[in-house]
């Protein structure tokens, strides 16, 4: 493995790829959450030229083991993944568009229903947010009412974040901290309201007097850790008694933990959910699912695009959903992560750090319980980037990681922890601290 230097790393081709970006690309870049400032500023590699199982080649032949977020959560199989891209390079050959449409949509929608018995029917798109905007379009369609109820996040459309029109900090408690409203029109004030996760009386709350105008309650099923049960209980007799419909966004938490949705192992249907990301291991595709009675509304409401008829998503997520179910792959990408949720607890035992861990095993976060945290955490990114690793606060196993890379990133953690219980950082850490929600950027 070719290791990285400091020097090497902020004068990378890369970085200086990223100060161009900025001048070119309002933000950067097209995902907040690959911009980076969030990891290591200055030092990030920035752009890879290469990508394998869960290994990244930088623009400068580096090479790296992603300990990180693996394509943001979205090549759960691993990186250039050989049974899907042959899949997809044969759908190539005989063409990825036509005037007709492909049969694999078809196909896809039986696989969907048959991992959701209580689903009846399928719409497409080829993002998580296109994906989240259909599925609020077809609720207020079905109902005729206007409102949203929500917790987590949901994306970049007008209708999440008119949220924080009026007050900009509603979205603050839903993992998206600094983000205002401009360019959505100030008539949507009101149209949704934000609630805390597992706080039935919350929402009950602000929903009362307005019940009748509530066309969905969306909610992340579970993100951070496990879902209360008896709260997604709950939630679904709610929206049942005011007759809203319960949409379930599965982009992060969607074939983590099982085939489908996470909400197959809590025994509780929503009316609608949302796929996308690890449903066909990084090439664009998403899918909304729902009982005909909500979903047949689409059809009094106008949602089309061109794009969403391609062949290349359909073709890439049957191939994915088939070989992790073949191959049970949830069980491994499970227990992979706990195996690095025990590589950071005992290291940090070890050397007398305090962390506090997070998350579902294929999720897994930690943080150190340190005032300095995020000083600590650039640190242990840019430490991690010398070492070989792409290393962050988050950790989405893959199919792709074994014992191996668990071993040798055992190994990486226990140096860093141990440079940073020395406090050796405050030294040696002449970069900018990494950030922790959106921050609008300059060009230079």
């Amino acid at each position: 493995m070719k290791n990285s230097g400091n020097k090497i790393m902020v004068n990378g081709t890369g970085q200086q790829f990223y100060k161009k970006a900025k001048k070119l690309i309002p933000g950067g870049t097209q995902l907040l959450s690959k911009r980076p400032e969030m990891f290591a500023p200055d030092v990030w590699p920035a752009y890879y030229s290469k990508a394998k199982g869960c290994r990244v080649w930088d623009m400068d032949g580096n090479e790296y083991i992603d300990m990180s977020i693996m394509g943001i959560g979205a090549n759960i199989l691993g990186y250039a993944d050989d049974d899907v891209d042959n899949a997809v390079k044969s759908a190539i050959g005989s063409s990825v568009s036509s005037t007709l449409n492909c049969p694999e949509e078809v196909e896809l929608a039986e696989l969907l229903i048959k991992l959701h018995p209580w689903a009846e029917m399928v719409r497409y798109t080829r993002s998580g947010g296109e994906a989240c905007a259909m599925a609020i379009r077809i609720a207020r369609a079905a109902t005729k009412r206007d409102k949203v109820l929500f917790s987590g996040y949901h994306g970049w459309s007008d209708w999440y974040l008119a949220a924080n029109i009026g007050k900009t900090d509603r979205l603050d408690g839903q993992l998206m901290p600094g983000l205002e409203p401009r360019g959505v029109p100030r008539s949507l004030k009101g149209s949704s309201i934000p609630f805390h996760f597992n706080h039935l009386d919350e929402l009950k709350a602000k929903a009362n007097g307005i019940e009748k105008e509530i066309a969905a309650i969306i909610v992340e099923p579970a993100r951070g850790e496990d879902a209360p049960k008896d709260f997604l209980v709950s939630l679904k007799e709610f929206a049942n008694e005011i007759g809203a419909v319960l949409i379930f966004d599965e982009i992060t938490s969607g074939f983590r933990m099982c085939a489908g949705g996470i909400h197959l192992n809590y025994g509780i249907n929503p009316d609608m959910a949302i796929f996308a990301k690890s449903m066909a291991n990084g090439y664009a595709m998403a899918a909304v699912i729902g009982t005909e009675k909500v979903m047949s509304a689409a059809q009094s409401t106008f949602i089309s695009s061109t794009n969403w008829t391609e062949r290349i998503g359909p073709v890439a997520a049957i191939a994915s959903i088939e070989k992790y179910i073949n191959e049970n792959v949830a069980n491994h990408i499970i227990k992979v992560g706990n195996d690095v949720k025990g590589v950071w607890q005992k290291n940090a035992n070890k050397h007398g750090l305090t962390i506090n861990i997070s998350g579902l095993p294929t999720l897994a976060a930690f943080s150190f319980m340190d005032e300095n945290n995020q000083t600590m955490m650039t640190f242990f990114t840019i430490e991690m980037l010398k070492m070989g690793f792409l290393g962050y606060r988050q950790f989405k196993s893959s199919f792709a990681h074994s014992k191996e890379e668990i071993n040798k990133y055992s190994q990486a953690v226990d140096e860093i922890f141990e440079k940073i219980a020395k406090e050796e950082l405050k030294e040696s850490l002449t970069t900018p601290v990494a950030h922790t929600g959106f921050t609008r950027l300059t060009s230079e």
